[in-house]
């Protein structure tokens, strides 16, 4: 992230993201994306306008060749501020977004995910990846768990300030519950499920997480990418396979748009049967 003194603006900024609830992750994300497109033409953002908001853009596509998440919240950012702090809406409608390459989610078996748990190095590592797949939760938000989000009479996880700012419930499986109870009486956690070891108060660091997953799907001998999102993606997906409605699925996921959760609708093996294999076994020489 760029570092850079604090001015008037930028505090002006930072107020009106914080009115609108915005995570300080996105926070400190649009002040570092506006702040290096200010630096790139050596001027205050108040001063520049539309050709210079296109050359920048241009340039962090076509020359620095960053990704389309990149580009896209370098637009969000520049949206944000030309609106809601210079108040030139103008500006803002001139801003275009890029177009998202759509590619299908990465996905593991059930198979998968049952060797990669089991590969895990630690009961700690076992229970938060159990979790972190059987809710189908994001890895902020299975690292933000606090024990009063366990709802067991009705078998649910609360889940708050998702992604938007949104709360939710998710699926608590009775594997996972297990896990948790028995988590719980080992390490007596205090507020949060999993917190630092030398600061309970915080939550366990994403990084400690993401490492404990690719240490285990080592170990299972998985040759896949596997990231904690892949797990979510898997969740869905297998949901899905099992017939679970899609409004549903939408729920457990906390997308705002249906558009989202189709994406899980593509051809999966389980219900998914070639045309040729068909042919073939009804043709006169097949047997039959």
């Amino acid at each position: 992230m760029v570092t850079t003194p604090t001015t008037p603006l930028r505090e002006s900024m930072r107020q009106m993201l914080r009115i609108r609830s915005f995570s300080s992750r996105t926070e400190r994300t649009y002040l570092s994306l506006v702040a290096r497109f200010a630096q790139f033409h050596h001027r205050s953002p108040a001063l520049l306008g539309k050709e210079h908001i296109l050359a920048y853009l241009f340039h962090i596509r076509d020359v620095l060749k960053v990704s389309y998440c990149i580009f896209n919240q370098t637009v969000c950012a520049l949206r944000f501020f030309y609106l809601h702090v210079m108040e030139r809406p103008d500006l803002v409608v001139r801003i275009p977004f890029g177009n998202r390459p759509k590619p299908l989610p990465d996905i593991v078996s059930q198979t998968e995910v049952l060797a990669i748990l089991e590969a895990c190095a630690s009961f700690r590592d076992r229970v938060i990846l159990t979790v972190l797949y059987s809710a189908g939760l994001r890895l902020g938000e299975v690292c933000r768990l606090e024990v009063r989000d366990i709802d067991s009479p009705r078998m649910l996880l609360h889940i708050r300030a998702g992604k938007g700012q949104r709360d939710r419930y998710a699926p608590l499986s009775p594997i996972a519950l297990a896990l948790l109870r028995t988590w719980y009486r080992k390490t007596h956690p205090g507020e949060l499920l999993f917190p630092l070891i030398k600061d309970r108060l915080r939550p366990i660091n994403h990084s400690t997480v993401q490492r404990a997953l690719k240490s285990a799907v080592r170990r299972a001998g998985i040759t896949k990418r596997v990231s904690p999102h892949t797990l979510r993606h898997s969740f869905a997906t297998h949901s899905m396979e099992q017939a679970t409605a899609m409004p549903v699925i939408q729920q457990m996921l906390g997308h705002a748009h249906r558009r989202t959760t189709e994406i899980y609708t593509h051809v999966s093996p389980a219900h998914s049967c070639s045309p040729l294999d068909k042919i073939i076994s009804s043709s006169p020489g097949s047997g039959k």
